[in-house]
C-alpha cells in the first residue's frame, strides 16, 4: 500500500510544483479556459437543441431517455410501482433463501478475455462467491447518485426552471426507476467473472453478450466501445470532477469566501482529496462496498433530518409549496422557456442525480452475490425513487419553503447553485451549512470512489485487466481530481453534463433491443418466489 501511495504521490507532485511556480491568481484559470477549449465542441455536440419555433428548444438526448423510461414502465407492467415492496424484502434478505438452489438454469458463454466458459448470469453456480450483498451493491450504487446531484443539481434546476421543475424532477424519477431495473438485471445476466473472482459488469457486457445472441454482434460491439469511451469520460466528469468542484466551493465559502486563505487555491484542496482518494481506490469495489455502505446510509439520514427540520419548523408552508411545484410545472410564470423549459431542467437533472437509463449503476450492481439477475434489477429500482423522488424533492421544499426559488436567483451561475442551497439551511439552522460542508465533501468522497469503479469497469473492457492498466487509469483519475477542484464550474458542470448523457445513448439502444431478455429474467424469479412461498 505505501508503495501505491508513494506512486501516487510522485505521479501528482509536478502538479504541486507547476502550482507554486505559477503566479497565484492564474492557475485555476489557467487550467479551466485549457478543459474548457478541449471539450467545448463535445459538449455542444450532445447538448445541441432541436429548435420547435416558439422559444421551445429541446435537448435531442432527452428524447430517447424519456421516450425510453416510458417504454419500460408499460413493458414491465409498471414494474417501479408493482414492485416496490418486493424491492424493500430483497434488500432486508427475505428471500436471500433462493440463492442457495442448485437448479437454476443458467446459459453458459464464451467470457470476452478468456477461452474458459463464463456464466454471465450467477456467481455461485460457476464456484464464486461474489463479491458484495444486496445492500452493500445498492449503498455502492447509491454512493455514486446520492449527492450533489441532488444539493447543488436541484439548486440548479430550481433557480433556472422555477418550483415547477421540481415536478418533473420527480416523475423522471419515478419513470427512471423502470429504466434503472432494466439495466441493473442485464448487469447480473451477462456479468464477466475473472479467473480470481473478479467481477466485470455493466453495459460494455451486456451489449456485446446479450446483441450477439439476438444476430447483432457487430452493433453490440460498436455500442459497447462507445459506452467505455463514455464511461471513462462520466468518470473523470461527473463523477469527479463536478463533485470536488462543488466540494471545494463549500469548503472555500465556510472559510471565507474571497477572503480565505484557499481563495484561488483549488488545486491545493484537489491535491489533498486525490491523496484521499488513491488510498481507497486501490482496494477495488469491495473496499468500496465497505466504505459505502457505511458512509451513505449515515450521510442521507443527516441530511434528510436537516431538510425534515426546516420543512416541519415551516409546517405551515408545505401545502403552499407543494402548490407552487404543481402550478410552477404546468403554468410557469417568469421562466426561461416556460413549460417545455421547466420540464427540461427537471428531468436534465434528474437524470444526472440518479443516472437512471445512463447505464452506470449496472457497473456495481453486477458485482452482487446472487443466482437471480432479476432480483438485483428489483433492489436498483429503489435508487431513483431515494435518490430523486425522497432527497431532490426535499431539498427542492427547503428551497421553496425558505423563499430562495425566486426570479432573482434565475440568473445564478452554476457556482452559485450550491451556495443557494447552503444559504436556505442556513436560514433555518444556523450553524448547518458547517455540517453541509462537511457531508458534501463526504457525498463527494464517496461519488469519486464508486465512480473510479465505473470508470476502470470501461478502461479494463478497452485495454485490459492487467495491473499496470489498472494503476495508469486510478493515476490518471486521481489527476483529474486536481483539475476539477481548479477548474471552473462552468467547463466542468458542462463536460460533466455531455459525459453522462452520451453514455445513455448507445445503453439505451441496447436496453430496448434486451428488454425481451430482462422480462424472461423476472419471470423466472417471481416464479421461484412464487414456489418459495407455496412450498411453506
Amino acid at each position: 500500500m505505501k508503495k501505491y501511495l508513494l506512486t501516487i504521490f510522485t505521479f501528482i507532485l509536478p502538479f504541486i510544483n507547476f502550482a507554486q511556480d505559477a503566479q497565484e491568481v492564474g492557475i485555476d484559470q489557467k487550467i479551466d479556459q485549457v478543459f474548457g477549449d478541449a471539450t467545448g465542441w463535445f459538449v455542444n455536440f450532445i447538448f445541441y437543441q432541436i429548435d420547435f419555433g416558439g422559444n421551445v428548444k429541446v435537448f435531442w438526448v432527452l428524447f430517447p431517455l424519456i421516450l425510453g423510461a416510458l417504454y419500460f414502465t408499460f413493458y414491465f407492467k409498471f414494474i417501479n410501482f408493482r414492485g416496490f415492496i418486493t424491492s424493500v424484502n430483497i434488500v432486508r434478505g427475505k428471500y436471500d433463501d433462493l440463492d442457495h438452489r442448485e437448479n437454476h438454469k443458467v446459459e453458459i458463454e464464451k467470457s470476452k478475455f478468456t477461452d474458459e466458459e463464463d456464466n454471465p448470469d450467477t456467481i455461485r453456480v460457476e464456484g464464486h462467491d461474489g463479491e458484495v450483498s444486496h445492500f452493500q451493491a445498492l449503498t455502492a450504487a447509491l454512493s455514486a447518485t446520492v449527492g450533489l446531484g441532488n444539493i447543488a443539481g436541484v439548486a440548479i434546476a430550481v433557480s433556472v426552471g422555477g418550483a415547477g421543475a421540481t415536478f418533473w424532477m420527480i416523475v423522471a424519477g419515478f419513470l427512471g426507476m423502470a429504466s434503472k431495473f432494466v439495466e441493473c438485471t442485464l448487469g447480473v445476466k451477462y456479468r464477466d467473472i475473472g479467473a480470481d473472482g473478479t467481477v466485470y459488469g455493466g453495459p460494455m457486457y451486456y451489449l456485446t453478450k446479450g446483441l450477439k445472441a439476438k444476430g447483432l454482434g457487430s452493433l453490440g460491439k460498436v455500442l459497447a466501445g462507445l459506452f467505455a469511451i463514455f464511461v471513462i469520460g462520466g468518470s473523470f466528469g461527473g463523477g469527479n470532477m463536478f463533485q470536488v468542484n462543488q466540494a471545494f466551493q463549500l469548503v472555500q465559502n465556510i472559510t471565507g469566501g474571497n477572503e480565505s486563505f484557499l481563495y484561488g487555491k483549488g488545486w491545493l484542496f484537489g491535491i489533498v482529496m486525490a491523496v484521499l482518494v488513491g488510498i481507497v481506490i486501490i482496494g477495488g469495489i469491495k473496499k468500496i462496498a465497505k466504505v459505502t455502505d457505511k458512509i451513505v446510509p449515515f450521510m442521507v439520514a443527516i441530511y434528510v433530518a436537516a431538510s425534515l427540520f426546516v420543512i416541519i419548523a415551516n409546517y405551515s408552508m408545505i401545502g403552499d409549496a407543494f402548490g407552487q411545484i404543481f402550478s410552477g410545472a404546468f403554468s410557469p410564470e417568469g421562466v426561461a422557456g416556460g413549460a417545455i423549459g421547466v420540464l427540461v431542467q427537471g428531468f436534465r437533472r434528474a437524470a444526472f442525480s440518479n443516472e437512471a437509463g445512463v447505464g452506470s449503476a449496472s457497473i456495481a450492481h453486477s458485482a452482487v452475490k446472487t443466482n437471480y439477475a432479476a432480483s438485483e434489477g428489483m433492489v436498483a429500482l429503489l435508487e431513483p425513487f431515494i435518490d430523486t423522488v425522497v432527497v431532490c424533492t426535499m431539498t427542492a421544499l427547503v428551497l421553496i419553503i425558505t423563499g430562495n426559488v425566486t426570479a432573482a436567483n434565475a440568473g445564478l451561475n452554476d457556482a452559485q447553485a450550491i451556495l443557494l442551497t447552503s444559504g436556505a439551511f442556513e436560514s433555518a439552522i444556523s450553524w448547518f451549512p458547517y455540517v453541509l460542508t462537511v457531508a458534501v465533501v463526504l457525498f463527494a468522497f464517496s461519488t469519486m470512489i464508486s465512480w473510479s469503479y465505473y470508470g476502470f469497469q470501461g478502461w479494463a473492457y478497452l485495454f485490459g485487466r492487467s495491473k499496470k492498466m489498472e494503476y495508469a487509469y486510478k493515476l490518471i483519475f486521481c489527476v483529474f481530481v486536481v483539475i476539477g477542484s481548479a477548474a471552473s464550474l462552468g467547463s466542468v458542470i458542462g463536460f460533466s453534463d455531455a459525459m453522462i448523457f452520451a453514455m445513455m445513448v448507445p445503453n439505451m439502444i441496447g436496453l430496448v433491443l434486451l428488454a425481451p431478455r430482462v422480462r424472461e429474467e423476472l419471470k423466472k424469479y417471481t416464479d421461484a418466489i412464487k414456489n418459495r412461498i407455496s412450498d411453506k
